[in-house]
């Protein structure tokens, strides 16, 4: 078990120590594994999200077939014109920092043993189940459909209460243009996941620096659970996705909203969607800190590939993932170390 936070034991070390071996990634890599690709940065794609609901049908359309094209081949993209202020953004970031500049005494339970708890705050993944821990602590919080907040710092509720309902009008905008881009009727991804109890997961990470960045990680490869995860971040850059077999640095333009496709998109899509795998490393130097918006179906829905977008076969229609309800799927994911899209393949 991890005895103190990632923060205690970063401002303990100073950069000529080593890290313990328990934080030591480097020797569990796989070898076989590509080096980060720079030169596919440019190819990340970027998506107006104004122009999803555009006057201008041709505008329109355009804009829901780049959508299309980029949970497909890349199950990631950067959102611009997202219509979530970046002053607002800026001030979620900025009160997360000062959540995790909170005395031990003042944050909620460290790492409550179960993981539904609508307000945790704990280090690592799951100290409970891993052998190599994370450089990383963070704060989950459940914002809907019912609301949480942690009591301190004073103003971190109603600065969440406000985050939360601009990136709702997001999550609303983009299942619209996901559900058009799969071909389905209007409302119908939302009825059958039942959008309007959807869960929505706050999560704030914090990413101090180490004095070995590279025998570390912030968190392993690994995809989401949920239909897609909204990414911000303090412009320290540590994320990096996988992408035809290459890790991609992601370097965020300013002012956009980091989107990547998780694992019951996949599943609802019968694979036509991509839940990408992804990652984020360390550095000696800067704390990075990003927070992240988790948007899943309800809790209680049965997830299983929409049938109007099964392949058709000789031998009919052919789900490629069986049915698990959120909730157990939820459960599972949270309760043992991450490995990469280990679930999701169970599921195929």
């Amino acid at each position: 078990m991890a005895s103190s936070s990632i923060k205690k034991l970063s401002e303990s070390l100073n950069l000529t120590s080593n890290i313990p071996s328990n934080y030591v990634h480097y020797y569990f890599e796989n070898p076989t594994e590509t080096t980060a690709a720079d030169d596919l940065q440019d190819s990340i794609p970027i998506i107006d999200i104004s122009l999803l609901t555009s006057d201008d049908p041709d505008q329109r359309s355009k804009a829901i077939q780049d959508l299309d094209k980029a949970c497909q081949e890349w199950g990631f993209f950067m959102a611009v014109n997202h219509g979530i202020p970046e002053e607002l953004m800026q001030k979620m970031i900025e009160i997360s920092e000062e959540f995790f500049n909170l005395g031990e005494e003042d944050k909620p339970e460290f790492e409550p043993k179960n993981v539904l708890e609508p307000v945790r705050y704990g280090t690592s993944f799951n100290t409970a189940q891993e052998e190599v821990h994370c450089w990383r602590d963070f704060l989950k919080v459940f914002v809907h459909p019912h609301f949480h907040s942690p009591q301190k710092p004073q103003a971190f509720r109603d600065a969440l209460l406000e985050y939360r309902a601009k990136m709702r009008e997001l999550v609303g905008k983009l299942v619209k243009g996901m559900s058009q881009g799969l071909g389905l009727e209007d409302g119908e991804m939302e009825a059958a996941l039942d959008m309007g109890s959807s869960l929505q997961i706050f999560i704030a990470n914090l990413y101090p620096p180490c004095p070995q960045p590279e025998l570390a990680l912030g968190l392993p490869p690994h995809s989401d659970h949920g239909l897609f995860t909204l990414l911000v971040e303090n412009g320290v850059c540590g994320l990096q996705i996988e992408h035809h077999g290459k890790w991609v640095h992601v370097n965020a333009v300013p002012g956009s909203i980091l989107v990547n496709i998780s694992d019951h998109l996949e599943i609802f899509s019968n694979g036509k969607y991509k839940s990408v795998s992804h990652k984020a490393v360390v550095n000696d130097g800067r704390t990075r800190i990003s927070i992240a918006m988790v948007n899943g179906p309800s809790l209680d829905t049965e997830v299983c590939p929409c049938p109007k977008l099964v392949q058709k076969d000789i031998g009919g229609a052919i789900p490629a993932y069986v049915p698990m309800k959120y909730k157990e799927y939820l459960l599972y994911k949270q309760s043992n170390r991450l490995d990469g899209k280990d679930i999701l393949t169970q599921v195929k």
